[in-house]
């Protein structure tokens, strides 16, 4: 499996990136660790897995958050212009 660089990408997807990979890494210990018997470490890796994602999925919307801010200043910037093309 490829995992982006994240190279030209924001801080948030950036950390969206490592927090991902740590998800994967630690779904890999759980699994392992439910075939040696290992349950109590199991549940351990899965649950910092999870948390993982959740901060993953958080970075993200912060992103897109972060994107829309600035779609709509570059709307209303250009609207702005556009209007004091026209006069």
């Amino acid at each position: 499996m490829m995992i982006p660089d994240g190279t030209g990408d924001g801080p948030m997807l950036q950390e969206a990136s490592r927090e991902l990979e740590a998800a994967i890494h630690d779904a890999r210990v759980a699994f392992d660790c439910i075939g040696l018997g290992e349950i109590d470490r199991a549940h351990t890796s899965a649950v910092t897995a999870r948390t993982a994602i959740d901060a993953a999925v958080t970075a993200v919307q912060a992103a897109l958050a972060q994107a829309a801010s600035h779609s709509a200043g570059d709307t209303a910037a250009a609207s702005a212009n556009a209007a004091e093309t026209e006069i």
